[in-house]
């Protein structure tokens, strides 16, 4: 009996003393937003200013689009900013997740915005005929490793950058390439004129026969510098905690061995450590993560499934956290805290899923596993904090993420773009930029404009601006579309949540129409080159409004959903998506019919913005 009262007493002490843990020592979610699946941007209010842009579009038909690659799994995009240059790395099959044969890709950027083609710095790797596995069925034949990544760069104190990888082995497309029982880690130097160093091997699996290597190990490298710089590496108990998937479960140079999924950081003010993992498990490190103050366990509040959370240090000094905020993976969003611990809001970052034109082994929709500049990897220095992400585990994006976040505007808008400072022009826009379905800032005839240009059969280009939001409000704009003949702009007035309350479209059949119910109705004819300022007076109370076009006005229409105010605009080549949703099949078998084609470009330039509140 006394035994069982003490055991009973243990019990509580340590519920309490995890309370007591939860309550002072971890990060939790405070906030009272939560995300609708049923959408893609889960009825968030924007994070403004967000601009999502595509660095690589998958083709397998013609692989010259796509800088010569025609592999269509591509994902876990890591980043890193060194020498005044973005580094983005991921790895790639040719088909689906597992399935080898796989490689490893950089590209790099100057602004972030425009990317070089994919160049392969660790390349396919056979697996030496007969290799087994203990307590798995199977042996190699002809058989190529896959690779996987947790950590993709590593700045050292005297600013050499090393980029690194690690080789698995998957005997069947069941077989898990991360239980320790693969071939190993690789590295090599990123040189400040572009080039890369010769490919060693950082760390074997224990399973593994070195003398079967294809690349030497680190120490033979005649370069001391380099020895030394992996030698650092090695000796950063938070760098190594990123490897514990992949190493052996009894890796000495692991401080956590408990096999918890995508490890990142950021240190507090207090030189404490707060330490994320997939599920939103976190725990906090006073020592650098020798040691961890408790087992990893999910962050109060917070809402995460099996995707990457990322977490960092924002450059006004706040903190973010990065993540799908469901058991799905959408929407991505952006939460964020004073302290690094409470965070208490709930923001979109991209709330889009572009359609999957290959399907494959795992290809989950959405865009996922986030990642951003690892602490001590770079600052672009442009008060921006950037992530990269891969979309359907086949585009690889990036976002930039203005700090301070905010998520509304007071002011009443006057954007003429031809007559503001350059780089300024899209600062409060927020942007969704294919490489096929561009948006951004173009010259055109000397007269900047923001220009919408699409010829992605799958995807849309999208500028959203966020307004003073209103019940009583008057939007105009004035457009030049390129052609009357193709394309499609789709404008909508929205809530904060995303519903929009009325949509006009430039249609290719050279009419002006606005949503009208179930069908649309005809405003006015357009036509090519032609200037066209509209104007909408928006009213929440008697759901109307009335159009106006270059001076003309085209009668009072009724909204065709109610909302309470107006409080963003969106510009879209495209209608609204709603595939996938939460009840979609997990896995896409099939490829899109003519997935690498691209259609006849239509082009939109929207010369102003404005807005008035009545």
């Amino acid at each position: 009996m006394q035994k069982r009262i003490f055991h009973i007493v243990l019990v509580a002490c340590a519920a309490l003393l995890q309370n007591a843990v939860f309550a002072q020592d971890t990060v939790r979610y405070t906030g009272s937003t939560l995300s609708n699946v049923d959408y893609h941007h889960g009825q968030l209010n924007m994070a403004i200013g967000v601009h999502n842009i595509q660095a690589f579009r998958a083709n397998r038909e013609y692989p010259e689009l796509a800088g010569g690659h025609n592999w269509t799994y591509n994902h876990a995009p890591m980043l890193a900013y060194w020498n005044k240059t973005f580094y983005l790395e991921f790895l790639s099959n040719p088909v689906g997740e597992h399935i080898p044969p796989g490689k490893t890709l950089m590209m790099t950027s100057k602004d972030g915005y425009h990317w070089s083609a994919p160049e392969t710095i660790f390349p396919e790797y056979k697996v030496p005929d007969g290799f087994r596995k203990k307590d798995y069925p199977g042996v190699a034949k002809d058989l190529y490793a896959v690779m996987h990544q947790r950590i993709g760069f590593y700045t050292t104190k005297n600013k050499r950058l090393l980029a690194l990888a690690y080789y698995g082995v998957a005997l069947d497309a069941k077989d898990d390439p991360n239980d320790g029982n693969g071939i190993g880690r690789v590295v090599r130097e990123v040189y400040t004129n572009g080039k890369y160093g010769p490919i060693y091997f950082i760390r074997n699996n224990a399973s593994w026969d070195k003398f079967k290597s294809a690349f030497p190990f680190y120490t033979s490298s005649k370069d001391k510098g380099f020895v030394a710089a992996c030698n650092e590496l090695l000796g950063q108990p938070l760098m190594m905690q990123q490897w514990v998937e992949e190493a052996d479960r009894n890796d000495p140079l692991i401080p956590l061995k408990r096999p918890i999924k995508a490890f990142s950081f950021y240190h507090l003010t207090d030189g404490r450590v707060v330490g994320l993992w997939k599920n939103a498990l976190t725990s906090v490190s006073k020592d650098n993560g020798k040691t961890w103050v408790f087992n990893p366990l999910r962050a109060p509040g917070f809402v995460n499934s099996n995707a990457k959370i990322w977490g960092q240090k924002m450059p006004d000094g706040r903190y973010a956290t990065v993540y799908n905020p469901s058991e799905f993976r959408w929407p991505l969003a952006v939460s964020t805290s004073d302290d690094g611990l409470n965070f208490k809001d709930l923001l979109l970052v991209n709330g889009e899923i572009t359609t999957m034109r290959y399907g494959g082994n795992f290809k989950s929709y959405g865009p996922q596993y986030v990642r951003g500049i690892q602490e001590g990897d770079g600052d672009p220095g442009d008060g921006n904090m950037w992530v990269t992400y891969s979309m359907n585990k086949e585009d690889i994006w990036l976002a930039s993420i203005p700090t301070p976040v905010i998520a509304e505007v007071r002011e009443p808008i006057n954007e003429v773009f031809a007559e503001m400072k350059a780089g300024t022009e899209l600062r409060y826009w927020n942007l969704f930029s294919p490489l096929w379905a561009s948006a951004q800032i173009e010259n055109h005839a000397g007269k900047k404009a923001l220009v919408l240009r699409d010829r992605d059969r799958f995807d849309y280009a999208k500028a959203e601006r966020v307004i003073p939001a209103g019940k009583h409000l008057a939007v105009e704009f004035t457009i030049i579309p390129a052609q009357s003949d193709k394309g499609q702009l789709h404008i909508e007035f929205t809530d904060a949540k995303g519903q929009a309350a009325v949509r006009l479209v430039f249609d290719a059949d050279s009419l002006l129409k606005t949503k009208a119910g179930y069908r649309y109705s005809g405003i006015s004819k357009y036509e090519k080159d032609k200037q066209y300022t509209i104007k909408l007076e928006l009213n929440t109370a008697s759901r109307s409004y009335d159009v106006t076009v270059n001076g003309e006005k085209k009668g009072t229409k009724i909204f065709f959903a109610p909302v309470a105010e107006i409080a963003r605009v969106t510009f879209r080549t495209g209608g609204v998506r709603r595939f996938p949703d939460a009840d979609t099949a997990t896995d896409q078998n099939f490829d899109q019919k003519d997935a690498g084609a691209a259609d006849p470009e239509a082009v939109y330039r929207i010369e102003s913005f404005k807005t008035q509140s009545f």
